[in-house]
């Protein structure tokens, strides 16, 4: 069933009229006489008993009127809600964010939160890498990661904060009244990183590789607390960013800045193609606003 044509009937009827239906809906008289009989030869009965200038639904006529009238409410409420999305005032968006990166989004979430209470907001969190996979095969819109995010998947990226890292160990494994540590002093020290799902390891292990280090590692784990603990028990120097190093290292740790090259964390979105919806899209505003990126 066309929906001009059931809408120019359903006008018809409320405005008892052909001629200020026509003018309401801004068409000529005529057409609107030929949209009702064209709807009603797609009913197979007449709708409408004219006599004079008065209009009579038939029993048909009341049911397609009543029906129609339903129809064409329920469209109007598609076109605003589908409105409403494109000003991204409802919807819903996960977006995924690695455990590491998680600690610097509160305000960010307290903005959109405030901003946009129509869209439900859904973190899902995992390591970068594996967001990078989820996103890259559709299962995610939007992630966030540590560059360099993998080449081979194509993703779009837009960077959002980016710190220094550092080394933490035991107290006394570092020299004395310094502040930094050089990258090549790390392949005569064990290691403790966190696994290789974590974008910031395969950040790492590029830049040993760069520098010709192959390390020792003497432990692997996914949490960074866990990383902390063994290097204040003397396993080994934890290489973590910078807001971590001052969320966390407290106690009996040494703390160096890494230097030559200076190595940064930098936390990036992650997603596919060209375009992004508009919850997306509003994310990204936010992030931008608060963090203070290019995002």
């Amino acid at each position: 069933m066309d929906l001009r044509s059931l809408r120019y009937f359903v006008e018809t009827v409320r405005l008892n009229s052909f001629t200020q239906a026509a003018e309401k809906l801004n068409v000529t008289q005529s057409t609107i006489s030929k949209m009702v009989r064209q709807l009603e030869q797609e009913v197979g009965t007449e709708l409408l008993l004219r006599s004079g200038r008065q209009l009579q639904l038939t029993d048909t006529g009341r049911v397609v009127f009543a029906r129609g009238e339903e129809m064409l409410a329920a469209m109007q409420q598609l076109t605003m809600e589908v409105a409403d999305l494109q000003a991204a005032q409802s919807g819903h968006l996960t977006v995924g964010i690695p455990p590491m990166i998680n600690l610097l989004f509160t305000p960010v979430l307290k903005t959109f939160r405030k901003r946009h209470p129509g869209i439900s907001l859904t973190l899902k969190e995992d390591a970068g890498q594996a967001l990078e996979r989820q996103v890259a095969s559709g299962e995610l819109e939007i992630g966030m990661t540590v560059l360099p995010a993998d080449p081979q998947l194509g993703l779009q990226t837009a960077p959002i904060v980016s710190y220094p890292i550092w080394a933490l160990a035991a107290r006394g494994t570092f020299p004395k009244q310094r502040s930094t540590l050089k990258l090549k002093a790390l392949a005569t020290l064990p290691l403790v990183m966190l696994t290789d799902d974590f974008a910031l390891t395969r950040s790492l292990r590029h830049a040993f590789a760069q520098a010709g280090i192959a390390p020792e590692i003497a432990a692997q784990s996914g949490q960074w607390d866990w990383l902390v603990a063994m290097a204040s028990a003397g396993m080994g120097v934890a290489l973590l960013p910078e807001p971590l190093v001052h969320r966390l290292a407290i106690g009996q740790l040494d703390r160096l800045k890494l230097v030559e090259p200076e190595l940064q964390w930098q936390a990036a979105h992650v997603w596919r193609g060209p375009y992004l919806s508009h919850a997306a899209r509003a994310w990204l505003e936010v992030c931008n606003e608060v963090l203070g990126t290019g995002a």
